[in-house]
């Protein structure tokens, strides 16, 4: 996807496999840098990828996300959910900024994969 425009997004490593790890990171225009990363748990060939994601400069807080691809009509609906370890965690990805990042990176996705929009 790319994350938001304001950040340029490096993929360091993205082994998608059971047991591969990934890791971006998205750097700003006066070049700092901050990290993703996760391990992927399952990955089931366009049906559905669950991987953790930690936030590095905040570690031990991960979550479990789970991508799941659906068919409807010759389209493909994408659901994303995310689990946190508790409701602290989930209200701190939110105070975070990381919603509005995420939302900016999911319309990114879809003009991609519609570009008429």
């Amino acid at each position: 996807m790319g994350g938001p425009r304001r950040y340029t997004t490096i993929v360091d490593k993205d082994d998608a496999r059971p047991g591969g790890a990934w890791r971006y990171i998205s750097r700003d225009s006066q070049g700092n840098e901050f990290a993703f990363n996760g391990i992927y748990r399952e990955i089931v060939p366009a049906k559905r990828v669950v991987r953790t994601f930690e936030f590095e400069p905040m570690p031990g807080h991960e979550s479990v996300e789970t991508a799941t691809f659906e068919e409807h009509g010759g389209k493909t609906k994408l659901r994303v959910t995310s689990l946190f370890q508790t409701a602290k965690d989930r209200d701190g990805m939110l105070k975070s900024g990381m919603e509005e990042g995420a939302s900016e990176s999911w319309d990114r996705l879809a003009k991609l994969v519609k570009p008429d929009r």
